[in-house]
C-alpha cells in the first residue's frame, strides 16, 4: 500500500508540473498578444491620429478619465479626442510592464508615454508620465482596453 501510495504521489507531483510548464506557455503568448496590440496602439495613434486610435482600441464598455469625467464607450471616447486635440499633438507610449491573468482574458501594463504638444510660440513642449491600461480579451478573441 506504501508503495502505491509513493507512485501515486509522484505521478501527482509529474502531472502538476507538466500543467504548470504549459500555464506558463500560455501566459507568455498572452503577454506577447498585448505587446503587439499595444505596438498597433501606439503606431495608429502616430498614424491616424489619437480619435481614431483611441476608438479604434476601445471596448464597448471601455472607458478614459479626462477632466475628472469618465468617459465611456468608443464613439464617445473618440469624440472627447477630436474635441479636445489640437494640431501637432502627439502621445507615445510603451508599456514597461505587463501581466495577464492566469485565465487570459484580463491584462494590464503600464510603463512611461510622452505628451507632445506646440504652444503658442511654435516651440514643442513635451510632457512625461505613467500610464496604466486594463485589457479585456473580447469575444472574438481580439483584446480592448477597458480602463485607460
Amino acid at each position: 500500500m506504501k508503495k502505491n501510495n509513493t507512485y501515486l504521489f509522484f505521478l501527482l507531483l509529474f502531472l502538476t508540473s507538466c500543467n504548470q510548464s504549459s500555464h506558463t506557455k500560455d501566459v507568455e503568448k498572452w503577454k506577447a498578444e498585448i505587446r503587439a496590440v499595444e505596438k498597433k496602439f501606439n503606431d495608429l495613434a502616430q498614424e491616424k491620429g489619437l480619435a481614431i486610435a483611441f476608438e479604434t482600441y476601445a471596448a464597448p464598455k471601455g472607458v478614459i478619465r479626462k477632466g475628472g469625467k469618465v468617459i465611456q464607450g468608443p464613439k464617445a471616447i473618440g469624440d472627447w479626442y477630436r474635441n479636445d486635440s489640437r494640431p501637432g499633438e502627439t502621445l507615445t507610449w510603451k508599456p514597461d510592464f505587463i501581466d495577464v491573468s492566469s485565465s487570459g482574458d484580463l491584462a494590464y501594463t503600464y510603463g512611461g508615454y510622452v505628451f507632445t504638444t506646440i504652444d503658442s510660440t511654435g516651440a514643442k513642449k513635451e510632457n512625461t508620465g505613467t500610464f496604466h491600461t486594463v485589457w479585456k480579451r473580447q469575444p472574438d478573441g481580439n483584446w480592448k482596453f477597458v480602463w485607460d
